[in-house]
């Protein structure tokens, strides 16, 4: 019989320690928590203003695979609050098609939209599943820079 068989925490002459119950170890921090930390920190320090005005959009309805959103009139022009608007509205969706529109006189909302928000297209937003591609668009009528638009 080997000794290493009567001494269960020696092996081959080293000390192997013993088995710690999960309930009995500890979170290792170390300086890589600390970054994580601190950059979630400042992420949610300059998201926090604007997330408090910048709740759900008004959805107006649904055509098929189109949802017709209304867009606050100070977030017209602010590429970053579409983005969160398109997460919220297409996370779980493969295929997400979502027009934006503008609503300045305060319309009744309805599908099919009013002529007063129709004429008032801001952008529109195409998720393909089957085709693997995506594609936002500003309407021309924002003359928003270089970028292609409808």
């Amino acid at each position: 019989m080997d000794g290493a068989d009567l001494l269960p925490n020696v092996h081959r002459g080293r000390h192997r320690p013993a088995a710690v119950p999960a309930s009995r170890r500890r979170l290792r921090r170390g300086p890589g928590w600390a970054r994580v930390l601190a950059v979630a920190a400042f992420g949610f320090a300059l998201s926090a203003p604007g997330q408090a005005d910048d709740a759900a959009w008004p959805v107006a309805g649904e055509q098929g695979l189109v949802r017709y959103v209304i867009v606050p009139a100070e977030r017209v022009r602010d590429r970053a609050a579409y983005a969160r608007q398109i997460e919220r509205l297409c996370a779980q969706r493969p295929t997400c098609f979502v027009n934006f529109y503008a609503n300045p006189g305060g319309a009744p909302l309805a599908v099919p939209l009013p002529a007063a928000i129709e004429a008032e297209a801001t952008a529109v937003y195409r998720r393909s599943g089957k085709q693997q591609a995506e594609r936002f668009l500003w309407s021309c009528r924002l003359q928003l820079g270089p970028e292609p638009c409808f």
